[in-house]
């Protein structure tokens, strides 16, 4: 049974890779996003499968959903609507996503719901939200700033990006006869 959660282990850091790598490489914004929201489920997958459910369940709340709402925010507010207008669907263009999706499901499938490895259960080590918070920022309150700093200045610069351009500026239009 070890070897079933080895190869799941490097199945898993396989599809990671690739969809990050596609994530890196694609013109499409909205397929890149889509690409890194694969990669980050692969890697709460294995979160999970090294034995850290709460980095897991973080990973897909945190990263899968708040910061790809976020980006996807952003490539809303910077494409102009003429510039990304779809093609029609093609049957090939969903071929490799898809089968980085089946992929996925059936390792999530076989780590929820396959055999344990051994006997022993690991003891389950409860802590409370505010010990949590309390220990996250007395202990790594820099990085938790640092992190928050970096989102706000992403959103500005989103903003800026995403703004209207004026063709004159209105005192330019006063000197004029």
């Amino acid at each position: 049974m070890d070897s079933i959660y080895g190869a799941l282990f490097y199945i898993i850091a396989a599809i990671v890779f690739v969809s990050t790598a596609l994530a890196v490489t694609r013109r499409n914004q909205v397929h890149a996003v889509v690409y890194l929201i694969v990669s980050f489920f692969g890697t709460a997958l294995l979160f999970y499968l090294l034995g850290a459910p709460l980095l897991a369940a973080l990973e897909v709340i945190i990263y899968a959903g708040a910061i790809m709402v976020l980006f996807i925010f952003i490539i809303m507010t910077t494409v102009s609507a003429g510039e990304n207008v779809p093609g029609r669907l093609e049957a090939r263009r969903w071929v490799f996503p898809l089968i980085l999706a089946v992929l996925s499901l059936g390792a999530m499938g076989v780590l929820l719901f396959g055999i344990p490895v051994s006997a022993t259960k690991l003891g389950l080590a409860a802590v409370s939200p505010a010990d949590f918070g309390r220990f996250l920022f007395s202990r790594y309150w820099l990085p938790v700033e640092i992190v928050s700093f970096l989102l706000f200045v992403a959103l500005v610069g989103a903003l800026y990006l995403g703004r209207e351009e004026r063709t004159s500026h209105p005192d330019q239009q006063k000197d004029k006869p």
